[in-house]
């Protein structure tokens, strides 16, 4: 059996395209999961300074529980998890080598402890190069799922330099879309498009308590509250649509509120992955309400698919990845177009329901273990 190691975000919090692949890996693989050794060095903040406290006292009290996932409640995969003490993306060679020792010193002892043999190496950070390259592997898998080159909070220049080495002695590269597999290989790289938990949003659920409930119809998002959104957009359409209630779930990544301070627009904060289809189930459309930059053309959203799986109307601004569905969807690009389709919504048509429940996460994982069986 081979054993899988999987470089990637801290585990636990809303799964990642990598956790959702990982999970049903994991039915037929031991998994060692390494929380997140970084994308950019700290800086003198006081979320840095916390981030850093967690991962020190991580590091010291580490357990070898079966790892708590934000996944169903019935998950049972063999998923275990480790936080390294190290140096986040280091970039002088000295500094690259005593991150590669000190975590070759901590993951070695963990993986003598489990048993681990015949072991697949996977990465969806470019700063485990090192580390990878260091260990005896059975095989490198690198797993690209963002474009490094304009992803905000990384350091670019020190990401990417390591990428080009991870891409180099990889033996698979798997991306997450066309634009992004297009940087890589031909020869090892595959495609392999975002999937969706389709049980999980086609279920009928009851509706969350904390969802307005004034008579308004309902505009929902869920995701981070980023600088990839396009506040001025929904300024305006809450501004227009003032016979709707906008709704938005999601961490607020900026260091203040950038959504309007209107009454028919409602910040609910973060919520359990499992929870969001009591919400996305029952708005009356969903949008995605994206700025135009680099990051957004090469991003594939995992909440589109999801939002198609409940049957309820899609508001997107353009982007790559909505080529494969835009016939489900209600394309917009200012807010004329947005109270255009909120006045005339059509869910998706016949059809479409059955098209997104191929796109599982587990014929997914189906595809990506006969790569890795073939290492």
């Amino acid at each position: 059996m081979t054993d899988i190691v999987v470089f990637g975000e801290d585990f636990g919090g809303l799964p990642s395209s990598s956790q959702h692949l990982i999970k049903h890996l994991a039915k037929n693989h031991r998994i060692l999961w390494v929380n997140s050794i970084g994308l950019r060095q700290p800086t003198p903040t006081t979320k840095d300074a916390k981030r850093l406290v967690a991962k020190l006292s991580g590091s010291v009290k580490q357990k070898d529980d079966k790892a708590q996932t934000a996944f169903s409640h019935h998950d049972d995969s063999d998923i275990h998890t480790i936080t390294l003490l190290t140096i986040p993306a280091p970039r002088s060679a000295w500094a690259r080598r005593v991150a590669t020792q000190m975590m070759k010193y901590q993951l070695s002892k963990k993986l003598n402890e489990l048993g681990f043999q015949h072991t697949v190496f996977w990465t969806s950070l470019p700063t485990a190069v090192d580390i990878c390259k260091e260990m005896s592997a059975k095989g490198i898998v690198y797993y690209c799922g963002d474009d490094f080159g304009a992803l905000a909070g990384v350091d670019h220049q020190t990401v990417l330099e390591h990428e080009t080495e991870l891409v180099d002695c990889a033996d698979l590269v798997l991306a997450a879309s066309e634009r992004l597999a297009a940087n890589f290989p031909h020869e090892k790289t595959v495609t392999i498009p975002h999937g969706v938990d389709f049980s999980l949003f086609s279920k009928s659920v009851d509706k969350a308590e904390d969802m307005p409930n004034n008579g308004r119809k309902v505009l929902g998002f869920y995701g981070s509250l980023s600088e990839w959104l396009d506040y001025q957009l929904v300024e305006q359409v809450a501004e227009q649509a003032q016979d709707w209630d906008l709704v938005f779930i999601g961490p607020n990544e900026l260091p203040h509120n950038s959504l309007p301070q209107r009454s028919n627009v409602h910040y609910l904060g973060a919520r359990a992955h499992h929870d969001l289809p009591r919400y996305s189930q029952h708005w009356d459309a969903s949008w995605l309400p994206f700025v135009d930059n680099a990051q957004i053309q090469a991003c594939n959203p995992l909440k589109l698919l999801e939002y198609l799986a409940t049957g309820t109307p899609v508001i997107s601004t353009p982007f790559p990845a909505l080529k494969p569905y835009q016939h489900m969807l209600h394309v917009v690009t200012d807010v004329e177009d947005v109270c255009a389709s909120l006045n005339h919504l059509l869910p998706p048509p016949e059809g479409s329901l059955s098209l997104i429940q191929q796109q599982s996460w587990e014929s997914r994982a189906r595809q990506i273990e006969r790569l890795v069986r073939a290492l």
